[in-house]
């Protein structure tokens, strides 16, 4: 894995670490008796090469308009200048004395100092290049939030002039930024986003066409129009907001399947964090319509705090899911006295301090973030996987009296949350008998948390409970996987007839008889048919037993598709 995430930072440190490495070993030389050689000229060549950093550091950072930058920068660079400075010194003392500890100990933190300087000035430039690009995204994000509301060729045609020139300059950022990054994995996943963008942006285009052509012309189907259309711009959305993640990022961890919870969390913030000022401008404005992209925005900030109130620790999850309710229903109260043309304002004033609280402002952490750092700075975070979280589950059952965050427990609900929802989808043979080893299990961890809240985890009673619970988890575990390989067999066993029907429908003659009736009842077929593999596939992806990050990510992709 790469120590540098950019080509440009790599070139850079890369020969300073070099050096820094080359009078180590010179320090420890020394340390065995032997002299410090003259280093007269190359220390005059690394303050030479300082001077002109810290000439052209603070140039950038008083060009600059970034605010962060221009806090950052000065540090760093007032850093490097003190070390250079160290480093000029020791090169003094040595010359008069080659066996001066004190002089290689100035030596050898001038000469870590530089390189950690160097190495800060450089990070704050390339974050505040990624906030250039990051703020194109936004304003990406913002034109994509009111295409739901476009509804005449004018407003179309406006909408497509003003949102060209940010997606082309966005692509090609984000194409430029990714063939400099270092590390394999964010360069596909920036790839692969952006051109799901190019793909999906002139289809997004034609779906806004083809409904207001419907809606102007008061045909049929424009309920499935509008549903095409807002499928199509959440897809875009959800691609960018996965932009913008990526492009933030410095390291990636591909073994370590624990961070992928968290990394989900931080992208469902980000999203959140982006709607937050639509939300709060639809409630600032008493003449806000219902519907509009703001309510819309409040909508999806609660969607998105639920995905991370699932991940969070135990503790979070409440609050969070708490103060969603109150969003949802003051929202709800909200729309239902703007329609009726009533005063609404202090509903609203309330509403948008919970949104903050929730998501955090400038001024305060807000909910969320607080529940990922929660989640990053536990050492056991919420498993992915079914597999997973059965190992979660028992390191809590062979750990008593050992505190994990209610991680083991977490775990165990999260588990029958996904065993309720494959039962759901079995015949009612397997869904019975799914179900009543969940309640078996639901009730047996209940009473062993009940047991180590009330101090008695380490009991006869508890330990033969424990004993129990892990004979039903594992007995749950195989039966989902049991059920699960059945259901596959089942829904991709033919999978090519639906389809080749379909295509026969879409090619019949124009006279044929029932020929319009024939192809709605097989485009019905090949929908229902697409639509069950799609969700056994996510069930595969959650309930299945494969651990392979990439596998699994690239299964919920698919399905999710």
């Amino acid at each position: 894995m790469p120590v540098f995430h950019t080509k440009v930072i790599e070139s850079i440190l890369e020969p300073v670490a070099q050096q820094v490495s080359r009078l180590v070993i010179l320090h420890e030389e020394a340390e065995d008796g032997s002299a410090m050689p003259d280093l007269t000229k190359p220390v005059s060549a690394v303050s030479r090469a300082v001077d002109n950093l810290i000439k052209v550091g603070y140039e950038t950072c008083n060009s600059s308009d970034d605010k962060i930058l221009k806090q950052e920068m000065p540090p760093a660079l007032q850093r490097v200048e003190v070390s250079s400075r160290l480093l000029e010194e020791a090169c003094y003392l040595l010359k008069s004395d080659p066996y001066s500890s004190a002089a290689r100990k100035k030596l050898i933190d001038g000469a870590r100092g530089i390189l950690q300087g160097t190495s800060q000035l450089l990070l704050c430039f390339d974050e505040s290049e990624v906030r250039k690009i990051v703020r194109i995204c936004r304003k990406v994000l913002d034109y994509l939030a009111v295409a739901e509301v476009i509804e005449s060729m004018d407003d179309l045609n406006q909408f497509v002039k003003d949102i060209t020139p940010w997606l082309t300059r966005m692509a090609k950022d984000v194409d430029a930024r990714s063939a400099e990054l270092t590390h394999q994995v964010h360069r596909e996943i920036l790839v692969r986003c952006t051109d799901s963008v190019k793909i999906l942006s002139p289809i997004l285009i034609c779906a806004m066409k083809i409904y207001i052509q419907i809606s102007e012309e008061s045909q049929k189907g424009l309920g499935e129009a509008a549903s095409n259309r807002n499928y199509l711009g959440q897809r875009m959305t959800d691609e960018v907001n996965e932009i913008i993640r990526v492009l933030q990022l410095t390291a990636y961890d591909e073994d370590e399947w624990d961070q992928d919870n968290v990394t989900v969390m931080r992208k469902a913030l980000s999203a959140a964090q982006s709607l937050l000022s639509a939300a709060c401008e639809w409630l600032s404005d008493p003449n806000g319509r219902p519907g509009a992209v703001g309510e819309k925005a409040i909508r999806r900030i609660c969607e998105y705090a639920e995905k991370i109130a699932a991940r969070s620790l135990p503790e979070d999850q409440f609050t969070i899911r708490q103060l969603v309710k109150e969003i949802t229903n003051l929202t709800d109260s909200i729309c239902e006295l703007r329609h009726q043309g009533r005063d609404n304002q202090s509903y609203a004033q309330s509403c948008a301090q919970k949104l903050r609280d929730l998501v955090g402002t400038k001024e305060s952490q807000g909910m969320l973030p607080h529940a990922v750092f929660g989640a990053q700075r536990t050492d056991t975070h919420p498993a992915h996987t079914t597999g997973g979280k059965l190992e979660q589950a028992q390191r809590w059952l062979d750990n008593p009296g050992i505190n994990d965050g209610g991680a083991g427990l977490q775990a165990i609900r999260s588990l029958l949350d996904e065993a309720r929802r494959l039962a759901n989808k079995l015949p009612p043979i397997d869904r019975d008998r799914l179900l009543n080893v969940c309640a078996d299990v639901d009730k047996m961890s209940n009473q062993l948390s009940d047991l180590e809240r009330r101090g008695l985890g380490n009991t006869p009673e508890a330990n033969n409970l424990r004993q129990q619970l892990r004979e039903k988890l594992r007995e749950l575990g195989d039966l989902m996987k049991r059920v699960l390989t059945d259901k596959v067999v089942e829904d991709f066993a033919d999978i090519t007839t639906p389809l080749k029907a379909f295509v026969e429908a879409v090619y019949a003659p124009m006279d044929q008889p029932y020929r319009e009736e024939n192809f709605e009842s097989k485009a019905s077929n090949l929908k229902d048919c697409s639509g069950r593999m799609a969700n056994t596939g996510l069930l595969v992806a959650k309930c299945g037993p494969c651990k392979n990050k990439k596998t699994v990510e690239g299964l919920i992709d698919a399905s999710n598709k």
